[in-house]
């Protein structure tokens, strides 16, 4: 019987993340749960899922933006099970940036965890994941490709993230695929400020309503799973948001 596939996700304690685990789970892999500051959802997560099949989830605890340390974090990472066959580069930062407004510091916070962490997260497993013909997975953004207004810095950290997903995806083939999943609306931010902009671009999309965490974990279940001809490749998952102007 071969052992499970074993896949680290990054900022995976709550919402799309957290669904993720859950799913991907559910279909038999074994988990590495990273997460930087929900250590309680965390904790919370994996004893459930652990109560279902002992020792399957696993928690690795780091800030992203300590890249010096990302190297040591993804050995803490391979010990955990002996191996990983799949990166999911899900932890995000998300919030307005007027230009007048933008600093240094919020451009090292966006740029950081939307587009850094995962190159060096890459980096230090490329060689794991070759030797095991594993894949890696970036949660991007519609946004990457069509600017959202008056967030600039996401978007641009998105849309960098966009193209090194292909950039890696020619240098680190043939052994290894790489795809991104492009969002839509999709759990939109709880915060109440949000809700007029959610309600204007649910209104734009063509399925007129919202996705849900579910259809993204099911996307990335297919990617690795039944995707082995597939690398390079970004799936909007947006219910025809893409195709309005």
């Amino acid at each position: 019987m071969s052992k499970p596939k074993v896949v680290l996700i990054t900022g995976a304690a709550r919402r799309v993340g957290a669904e993720m685990v859950r799913h991907l789970h559910q279909a038999g892999m074994n988990i590495i749960l990273h997460y930087r500051s929900s250590s309680e959802d965390a904790t919370a997560l994996a004893d459930s899922l652990n109560t279902q099949r002992a020792n399957s989830v696993k928690l690795l605890k780091g800030d992203l933006k300590e890249y010096q340390f990302i190297p040591q974090l993804v050995e803490q990472g391979i010990a955990l099970f002996g191996q990983i066959d799949a990166l999911i580069n899900n932890a995000s930062s998300f919030y307005p940036t007027d230009l007048k407004d933008v600093t240094e510091e919020i451009w090292e916070d966006l740029v950081g965890v939307n587009l850094k962490a995962p190159l060096y997260l890459t980096q230090a497993l490329a060689s794991e994941l070759r030797q095991n013909k594993g894949c890696i997975i970036n949660i991007v953004d519609i946004h990457g490709d069509r600017p959202l207004k008056d967030y600039s810095v996401y978007s641009i950290a998105k849309a960098g993230l966009i193209m090194f997903t292909k950039s890696m995806a020619r240098e680190l083939a043939p052994e290894i695929r790489v795809n991104g999943i492009a969002p839509g609306a999709i759990m939109w931010p709880e915060e109440q400020h949000y809700e007029g902009m959610h309600q204007e671009i649910i209104s734009r999309t063509a399925l007129k309503k919202e996705g849900n965490p579910q259809d993204i974990a099911e996307t990335a279940l297919f990617l690795i799973e039944h995707a082995n001809y597939i690398t390079g490749q970004i799936i909007a998952v947006d219910g025809g948001r893409t195709l309005s102007n």
